[in-house]
């Protein structure tokens, strides 16, 4: 049955399999920092406040974890998770590495954003997604606070992606950029800078090589 202090716990107990805090958690799911922390669980006249299907949904998205390891977690169970970096020898697999910096230049993609050609460094990543897989490594500070110089971004290209989602985007004339999907039509799509910084974007879809999801990200 569940219970109140059991999500919660579990919802820590993710947070701690990965080394991150709470509030690295919800960012890695590109939640508010706030949406886990301990202050947000009791309304202030003592009511119980519980996380949203939507956070909790985005969560196991952006981790990897499946329904059924996230209830194992509810029930106290410390059994075997696929997407833990604890089990990762176990369970992981070798997929292509390259450089956002460097993901613009011909050669490293087909026109279907699948990854080809000679360059490519290797990751190893926890077994998890069917879909082929790769990896591109932040650099710089244009996807902050989401993404920090350093963080390696899992793309999945074959994905079926939507509003909302974090996307990687290359255009015809080379650029390559990661940011939130904001709308897609048969002409245009826009997207929303992660930082506000940054503005964001709209291309005719003529000028879009190929959009791929991204489906994990580590921080």
């Amino acid at each position: 049955m569940l219970s109140h202090d059991r999500v919660w716990a579990a919802i820590d107990a993710l947070a701690e399999r990965y080394s991150l805090t709470t509030s690295g958690l919800a960012r890695r799911a590109g939640l508010d920092p706030t949406t886990f922390n301990k202050s947000k669980r009791y309304a202030a006249d003592g009511r119980a406040r519980w996380p949203s299907t939507e956070s909790l949904a985005k969560v196991m998205e952006a981790t990897g974890a499946s329904l059924d390891e996230f209830m194992a977690l509810v029930r106290g169970e410390a059994g075997p998770f696929s997407g833990a970096t604890s089990t990762a020898s176990a369970s992981s697999r070798s997929i292509p590495l390259l450089g956002l910096a460097q993901a613009g230049a011909g050669g490293f993609f087909d026109d279907g954003g699948f990854p080809v050609g000679q360059g490519w460094d290797v990751v190893e990543f926890p077994s998890g997604p069917a879909e082929a897989t790769y990896a591109l490594e932040v650099s710089g500070d244009s996807m902050l606070p989401l993404y920090r110089d350093g963080d390696t971004l899992i793309v999945a290209p074959g994905a079926s992606v939507r509003r909302g989602d974090r996307v990687v985007l290359k255009t015809r004339e080379g650029e390559v950029m990661a940011k939130i999907l904001h709308r897609q039509t048969p002409r245009t799509i826009e997207l929303l800078s992660m930082n506000p910084e940054h503005p964001h974007r709209t291309f005719d879809t003529s000028e879009v090589e190929w959009i791929a999801r991204i489906i994990w990200a580590s921080q």
